[in-house]
């Protein structure tokens, strides 16, 4: 699946700080395009997590990058075009979607395929937390993420975040980049995967899930809309989710009872009736589960907040 590019990307763009020689020695000139940015080249060790630099790539049919080594923890993202990578030992083939990382004494090696030139997105960090969170891929592996979209969407905050000078922009950068960390470990899934005609069943039968919450009142009634059985369903989303579709589909009903609570005068058995909860009861021990406190604290607090 390839991820939906921006709309408008810029033809050009260079880092907050203008002069061309000041970019760090590690950009690479290989490329037709980028946006890039880079905050601090010697963070301290002390750090929680720091961000080092970011951006996007549009790499020449020519592009071939080698190190035998990097002083940081890096990740990278294909959103276009193809390629190869030679990691860990292993040779993986590059394709929209794939994410890969390497940290320092990692050898990595990235050539392009002449034909369909890669966009990429790459991310180099640092601190205490830096290879913790480097969790899928672990740094030296390759793994595809079942939301290219989404991933690519944080990497464009992440750079809009970067290029933007304020007081806070470190902290920012920070925190966009371990949301971003951890969504790429919660989608990751086996190389060839997202390909694959059992992906494209869990993709729809998410999307369906999404779309038409308010009137499947049970799993079997999402199995059945789908055209499959509960078994089969389940399976799917244990190979491709962190949840189970039962789960999935609670969640989306509880987000929705949050936004319905908020509304002035509303009345938690009137918002169980509306979301397939007969019983009032039944429908705040669910709430609580998912949400963490109860439909009525949960009012309170929303209450407390304006």
């Amino acid at each position: 699946m390839t991820p939906r590019l921006p709309a408008s990307v810029p033809a050009t763009a260079r880092p907050r700080l203008q002069k061309a020689p000041q970019e760090p020695e590690f950009f690479s000139a290989q490329i037709s395009r980028a946006r890039r940015f880079y905050l601090d080249l010697n963070p301290r060790p002390a750090q929680h997590l720091a961000v080092v630099c970011a951006g996007v790539e549009h790499c020449r049919p020519d592009y071939h990058l080698h190190r035998a080594t990097f002083p940081y923890c890096s990740i990278e993202f294909v959103a276009h075009g193809a390629g190869w990578l030679r990691l860990g030992g292993r040779t993986w083939a590059l394709a929209p979607g794939s994410v890969f990382a390497y940290a320092p004494a990692v050898a990595h090696d990235i050539r392009c395929d002449p034909g369909r030139p890669l966009i990429k997105y790459f991310l180099d960090f640092a601190g205490r937390r830096a290879r913790g969170l480097l969790s899928a891929p672990a740094p030296g592996r390759l793994v595809q993420s079942s939301a290219p979209d989404e991933i690519l969407r944080l990497f464009e905050d992440l750079i809009a975040a970067g290029l933007r000078p304020s007081p806070l922009q470190n902290r920012v950068c920070a925190a966009i980049t371990e949301h971003l960390l951890l969504r790429v470990a919660e989608t990751a899934v086996a190389p060839g995967t997202i390909d694959s005609l059992a992906f494209a069943t869990y993709r729809r039968c998410r999307r369906y899930a999404e779309e038409h919450f308010l009137n499947l009142h049970s799993l079997a009634d999402l199995a059945s809309a789908c055209g499959m059985d509960r078994a089969y369903l389940c399976r799917l989303f244990a190979r491709f989710d962190h949840q189970s579709p039962y789960q999935y589909l609670t969640r989306l009903k509880m987000l929705e009872a949050a936004q319905q609570l908020q509304e002035p005068a509303a009345l938690v058995k009137q918002v169980a009736a509306r979301l397939g909860y007969p019983d009032p009861f039944q429908f705040s021990r669910v709430f609580h589960r998912v949400m963490g406190v109860s439909p009525r604290q949960f009012q309170r607090l929303h209450a407390a907040g304006h």
